[in-house]
């Protein structure tokens, strides 16, 4: 159960083999959520920390027109919040898009477990920092690149995302996205959503089929969408450099 998050975390920061045993010694309760529910609503007050294992879940608001607007896609080892206890109530909401299985870490556990090891700790800040990042590209996404280019962009961040946690296979990875949920997240109309992927396909770029997504030419589809990987900050996948991430004056455990 704890691979997904294990191997999230070492695709920012090396682990110790204590650091990799503290993981597997976490008592993790894990509840089964089906699809479209929510797993808090705004409003609510949050009380411990989320994990996806499995599934694909959303960050979302919705206006007062009933109009919603998606903010983030979590996968498999995302936190949605590491932070999120801080808040005295939730200022959006999150659903689940497919089935998940679903972790609610208590606060102190996160706290005990990033004080006992320098190196988790650290992943924790690469995940927070991270969150950010993808927040501010998916703005520049929305605001700065033609729509082809944006539902392009978001296949590219995806494949990278799911290959960091071990959900890829010859750069085909699940999809249960709906074209609302795309247009949703990219601000358009489900017609454009529709003509977008069906112009891809066209083009030998993409293949969907019973909801597993195959990427046919990788970088093509970067050069179409002017996909750069940067922000995503894999350092310890095929999509970034391997390298010793321990900062100066700081022993590593193990």
């Amino acid at each position: 159960m704890q691979q997904a998050l294990r191997r999230k975390l070492e695709s920012f920061e090396p682990l110790s083999d204590s650091a990799r045993w503290a993981l597997n010694r976490l008592v993790l309760k894990v509840r089964q959520v089906a699809a479209r529910q929510d797993l808090i609503r705004e409003g609510d007050k949050p009380e411990n920390v989320l994990l996806i294992l499995d599934g694909f879940a959303y960050r979302y608001k919705v206006l007062p027109d009933g109009q919603r607007q998606i903010m983030a896609l979590l996968v498999p080892g995302d936190f949605c919040d590491l932070n999120v206890f801080i808040l005295d109530q939730m200022d959006h909401a999150i659903g689940t898009i497919s089935a998940c299985q679903v972790v609610d870490i208590p606060r102190q556990a996160i706290d005990e477990i990033a004080r006992d090891h320098a190196d988790i700790a650290r992943a924790f800040w690469w995940c927070s920092l991270v969150d950010g990042a993808v927040l501010r590209e998916w703005l520049v996404n929305i605001g700065g690149r033609l729509p082809p280019q944006r539902i392009a962009h978001l296949l590219c961040e995806l494949l990278m995302r799911l290959e960091a946690v071990g959900r890829v296979t010859d750069n085909s990875y699940a999809f249960p996205l709906t074209q609302t949920q795309i247009a949703d997240m990219m601000g358009l109309s489900d017609v454009h959503v529709n003509r977008t992927l069906r112009d891809l396909r066209a083009q030998g770029l993409i293949r969907l089929k019973r909801r597993v997504l195959t990427i046919l030419d990788v970088e093509r589809l970067q050069a179409f969408c002017d996909f750069t990987p940067n922000y995503l900050h894999l350092r310890n996948t095929r999509w970034g450099e391997r390298r010793d991430l321990s900062w100066p004056g700081t022993a590593q455990e193990g």
